[in-house]
């Protein structure tokens, strides 16, 4: 008998083709889906497409003709996703779930489901490229296709998570996945790809805060000046311009964000601009950080590109990334993610910026 393979089933197409790659390797693939959206107060999400839907991965399993199971993990997905999004967002922060959604709980659920039931080997549709490194240690780098590159949301694995772990999709373009998939007559083909968070509907998630949440509250200046008046701090972010619904003789931006005072701070461009920032919550993907005082390539935000910084490790899982040039708009709640060229080091959330350096 071949090796075991268990691919998490989205039902998308980079997960579909990931299955069937690995079927074409001789591999004994079965699947599973993770069900997410049966928290409290769930709206219903029947016939939303989204990342990890029912139907459409039962459909793949079908089509690929592998055994599939299907997991509630929504106590689960409530308690260490959807409680910590609103808390952030409740202290101000802009966070970034999916990055903790990979980290706390698919795949080690994941890894621990395939361990019970005797898989040698996890496989998931991520476009990352695992790379052997000389000390035969494993790592991560980009994917083939720079533009759907998801390294970014996987800084949080670790050797013995790679160990395990296997990205079949990561050395292929987003548009090979699609002509494989056309070929082998998966229905994923023809679906969307999914771009809003998977827990939301119609791009909304206020339903998942307390009304006193979206309490209004004053726009100011950094000196203090009124100009008005904002719909809730969830609905704001860093960087933020439009939507603002003030008057001013220059355009300004949401430059901080005050829950004490429920108040959203506005000023120029200029005052988004930081020269560094801390971060906690590190992980490293090789156990260690990079040396202290080297110098590390950084991304802010997923869509962000990747640019020098000066590494200093901190206590408590804790670094601090001096940059070559300043940044605009270091959100708190969003991810520091480190690379060497195209290989990922590891990261943290960002917990706060060094203010203006204007």
């Amino acid at each position: 008998m071949g090796q075991r393979a268990l691919v998490c089933l989205s039902g998308g197409v980079d997960s579909s083709v990931a299955a069937w790659l690995l079927k074409q390797r001789g591999y004994e693939v079965s699947a599973i889906t993770f069900w997410f959206w049966s928290f409290p107060n769930a709206p219903d999400y029947a016939g939303k497409t989204k990342c990890c839907a029912l139907d459409t991965a039962a459909q793949a399993a079908r089509e690929l003709g592998i055994a599939h199971q299907e997991i509630d993990a929504s106590q689960e997905f409530h308690e260490k996703v959807l409680v910590d999004y609103v808390a952030r967002y409740r202290r101000g922060e802009t966070p970034n779930p999916c990055g903790r959604c990979n980290r706390h709980l698919r795949f080690g659920y994941a890894l621990a489901y395939a361990r019970q039931h005797g898989f040698d080997l996890v496989v998931t549709g991520h476009h990352v490229r695992k790379v052997g490194n000389p000390d035969g240690t494993w790592g991560l780098a980009r994917g083939a296709d720079a533009n759907k590159d998801q390294t970014y949301f996987l800084y949080g694995l670790h050797q013995d998570d790679l160990n395990h772990l296997a990205f079949p999709v990561g050395e292929l373009t987003k548009s090979e996945v699609y002509d494989i998939a056309r070929e082998a007559n998966l229905s994923a083909a023809q679906l969307p790809e999914s771009q809003d968070l998977c827990f939301a509907v119609d791009g909304e998630t206020s339903f998942l805060f307390p009304q006193e949440a979206f309490l209004p509250g004053p726009i100011l200046t950094r000196d203090g000046t009124k100009l008005g008046t904002h719909n809730g701090l969830p609905r704001y972010t860093i960087g933020q311009r439009r939507g603002l619904g003030i008057a001013a003789d220059r355009p300004l931006f949401v430059v901080d964000i005050n829950p004490e005072c429920n108040a959203l701070i506005v000023g120029p461009e200029e005052a988004l601009e930081c020269s560094s920032l801390t971060a906690y919550e590190a992980s490293y993907l090789s156990g260690d950080p990079p040396q202290d005082g080297s110098l590390v390539d950084a991304k802010i935000r997923y869509r962000s590109p990747a640019t020098p910084a000066r590494f200093k490790l901190l206590a408590d899982d804790r670094f601090e990334l001096t940059f070559v040039d300043p940044l605009r708009a270091i959100t708190p709640g969003q991810l520091a993610v480190l690379y060497d060229g195209d290989r990922l080091l590891g990261g943290g959330t960002i917990e706060r910026t060094d203010g203006a350096v204007s």
